[in-house]
């Protein structure tokens, strides 16, 4: 597949150069077969490509495609226009194409860039690929303070969907808030015990390499929300792991943990107590 894409660039005289993106670019990332192509052209005759499909049929038989600087639901914010394109052999391409006077701004942004062609020698200064702009970064005091803010302030909003019994509200605010913020906080204790050296990677999905077990698992189980009393499990779980993680990353950093968690805490509780009538669950 590289070699098609290295090829339909060096043979197309619209196509000035070529950059790789992605974890393909990432030395810190090991391959396998998942890893998509992630591609972009800088040409210099965006409208030539853009009449028709035609050319992309030089890579392989499509089976499925997505144009997002095509779509009504999700409007295009970028410079580019991209084909994400899955093949018969489902080998994936992200290809995006830029206009030629676009490039040095591109290769002057994300660092996570490899140039693989540069016909008329534009780039003039050597690029590494690093993932450095992706590391962990140190919060400052507000923005840790920020980050409990936000989990304990929605924390009522969950509560009160599992209260109304209309659990989709419940899990909405769990998963896209509490639980955004409390992986926030778990990657900034990573940062701490690797000196912000590192990345997650996108989604967390390094995360279990770095934590220990035992809070691996616990968090994993806050995911299990099929049901009223599992949802009030998983928030229970989720409250006590943002306690003790942000307390340790504030004692780590010098920083001061709020007292927003005693009165939603006990919010939390009289709710539970008054609504489901249960002894508090394990967590």
């Amino acid at each position: 597949m590289m070699d098609l894409l290295l090829s339909f660039a060096e043979k197309d005289e619209r196509i000035r150069a070529a950059t790789l993106e992605g974890s393909r670019a990432n030395i810190n990332i090991s391959e396998d077969e998942f890893q998509d192509y992630d591609i972009s052209y800088f040409v210099t005759d965006m409208e030539s490509f853009l009449s028709g499909d035609d050319w992309l049929g030089y890579f392989g038989n499509i089976i499925m495609m997505q144009k997002p600087d095509d779509m009504e639901l999700f409007p295009p914010q970028g410079k580019g226009y991209s084909y994400l394109m899955y093949f018969d052999d489902f080998k994936k391409v992200d290809l995006t194409l830029y206009p030629l006077d676009y490039l040095d701004e591109y290769v002057n942004g994300d660092k996570l860039v490899k140039v693989l062609i540069d016909k008329d020698g534009r780039i003039q200064k050597e690029i590494v690929p690093t993932d450095v702009d992706y590391h962990i970064k140190k919060p400052s005091t507000r923005q840790y303070d920020d980050c409990c803010n936000e989990f304990w302030f929605v924390t009522p909003y969950v509560v009160k969907g599992l209260c109304r019994r209309e659990i989709l509200f419940a899990i909405d605010h769990l998963n896209q808030v509490l639980r955004r913020e409390l992986l926030r906080m778990i990657s900034w204790k990573v940062g701490i015990e690797t000196e912000f050296s590192l990345s997650l990677g996108k989604n967390y999905k390094f995360l279990d390499r770095y934590i220990p077990e035992d809070l691996w698992n616990r968090l994993l189980s806050t995911y299990r929300m099929d049901s009223y009393e599992n949802v009030w499990k998983s928030l229970l779980t989720c409250l006590l792991l943002f306690r003790e993680v942000s307390k340790e990353v504030a004692e780590k950093l010098g920083y001061t943990y709020p007292d927003y968690d005693r009165n939603i805490s006990k919010y939390t509780i009289d709710m539970y107590m008054a609504y489901v009538g249960n002894e508090l669950p394990e967590s």
